[in-house]
């Protein structure tokens, strides 16, 4: 079972007990509002933790002090040497610092560990808390993509078009910082 550990969190394999914490977030409009699916059921939510116990890209991030999931780091391989990051945090764990924290641990284990020659990272241009962080860890804003995606249908059962943000760092950059 992988396992990170930071001053304060541990960053983990999901497991299917982990459905509950997953739930309390996955069903809070204002934590999917940039994602691309709806709130979870709680069956949608057994499901998924389910599904992510067995997938490496999902890393659960657990707070030390009471062992509670509080959010989550997706980290894939992407192409050669080039892995993509995205992270979804309970709103009651925002703006602690948890999602930079887990973020740069997982970072670090990709330009030490794996190899990695590039992260890479998009997020709608709306999502201003996202793409700060993104900065925070000296990533590049390499492009700004104008109607790139959509997720989600309006009243009408349009789709709702966003624009998005793609950052990058590089392992020598990284090595600076």
């Amino acid at each position: 079972m992988k396992e990170i550990e930071t001053q304060r969190l541990r960053l983990r394999s999901f497991r299917p007990e982990d459905w509950k914490d997953l739930h309390e977030y996955l069903s809070d409009e204002d934590v999917v509002k940039f994602e691309p699916y709806e709130t979870y059921t709680e069956e949608e939510s057994r499901q998924e933790a389910i599904n992510r116990s067995g997938n490496d890209a999902f890393w659960a991030v657990i707070l030390k002090e009471n062992n509670k999931l509080i959010g989550n780091i997706y980290f894939e391989k992407q192409e050669f040497e080039t892995w993509e990051i995205g992270y979804v945090f309970h709103t009651a764990y925002q703006k602690f610092g948890y999602a930079t924290e887990s973020a740069r641990a997982i970072m670090d284990y990709a330009f030490y560990n794996l190899n990695a020659r590039r992260i890479v990272a998009r997020c709608d241009t709306k999502n201003t808390a996202s793409w700060k962080l993104l900065e925070r860890l000296h990533m590049r804003r390499e492009g700004h993509y104008r109607k790139l995606r959509y997720f989600k249908m309006d009243k009408e059962n349009l789709p709702i078009w966003i624009d998005a943000y793609e950052y990058a760092i590089l392992s020598e950059e990284w090595n600076q910082n």
